[in-house]
């Protein structure tokens, strides 16, 4: 957190949008989660919020709006993850008074979180555009951080508001890699001019940092084969190969970097190119080494 960039609570980032900090920063949502307040006019769509309780961030969201004078015409939820969309119930209580459409992609392993009494999910497709005053923006479909994240390309500044599937700062936390990978090339292959992510500052140099992570995440996979090849005999924990491969990261963040090494694993041992003892529903406790095809 410490050599996190400061961000302003509040801050115009173009003619369309500005973002409304979450005041949730945490080790898994860096600077807080980055609610971004779309469009021109006096109607305007909301896109992500932040957790529950957050009184702050709530007055903030309503100061931004007295001084547009502008009204929430919809909220659009990039993913269902508490810090995304926890606030709903909040803002519909103390800025709205009444109901408002939430839309998102619904999930299909388990319901979606309850947003209250005075919120209505709206489950929306692949072919959805939300039009505001001013702003068009087109859903992309990225699953991969979760099964029901969705991206928005903003046509008038050839920009995406990308939820976690990229970050201003560092990388992210995925269900599936495969997925995520896919969503990566989507996301890249309209070439946007700027980023506006999930959480950290304002993306600039967006295919840049797009190859990057797609980069990032050949490199890890290298690492483990490379790794497994040094004792190609040897079965090696997960553990043991989280401390061999992930060694420029604080034990604090192993959680997250475990998940995302097992992903790629799990990619691997679908290619064929690991072999594994152990359950997949006790990760921690499996072993791996190369399958002497691909040496």
């Amino acid at each position: 957190m410490a050599n996190l960039t400061v961000l302003p609570k509040i801050e115009k980032l173009s003619s369309l949008v500005t973002r409304i900090l979450g005041c949730n920063p945490g080790s898994f949502r860096l600077q807080g989660t980055n609610s971004y307040l779309v469009g021109s006019g006096s109607r305007r769509i909301l896109i992500d919020t932040s957790d529950p309780g957050q009184d702050e961030y709530t007055a903030n969201l309503n100061k931004v709006l007295q001084k547009y004078g502008a009204q929430l015409q919809e909220i659009v939820i990039t993913h269902w993850h508490e810090d995304h969309v926890g606030a709903v119930q909040d803002i519909c209580s103390n800025i709205l008074h009444d109901g408002i459409k939430v839309s998102k992609i619904e999930r299909k392993s388990t319901p979606d979180r309850d947003i209250g009494p005075l919120a209505k999910y709206n489950f929306i497709n692949k072919d959805q555009v939300f039009q505001t005053d001013g702003a068009t923006l087109r859903v992309l479909l990225t699953p991969g951080h979760t099964e029901d994240h969705m991206s928005l390309y903003l046509e008038e500044e050839n920009a995406v508001f990308a939820g976690d599937t990229v970050l201003g700062e560092g990388s992210c936390a995925f269900e599936d890699l495969y997925d995520y990978m896919k969503s990566l090339d989507l996301i890249k292959s309209v070439k946007p001019s700027r980023i506006y992510p999930g959480h950290g500052p304002l993306i600039t140099d967006a295919v840049s940092k797009l190859t990057e992570y797609i980069e990032h995440r050949k490199m890890r996979e290298k690492q483990i084969i490379d790794t497994l090849h040094l004792n190609k005999d040897k079965w090696h924990n997960t553990m043991e190969l989280l401390k061999l491969i992930y060694t420029d990261i604080p034990e604090t963040l192993y959680l997250a970097a475990g998940h995302n090494m097992l992903q790629s694993i799990e990619k691997l041992i679908k290619e064929g190119r690991i072999e594994y003892q152990g359950s997949c529903d006790e990760p921690m406790e499996m072993k791996f080494k190369l399958k002497l095809s691909s040496l």
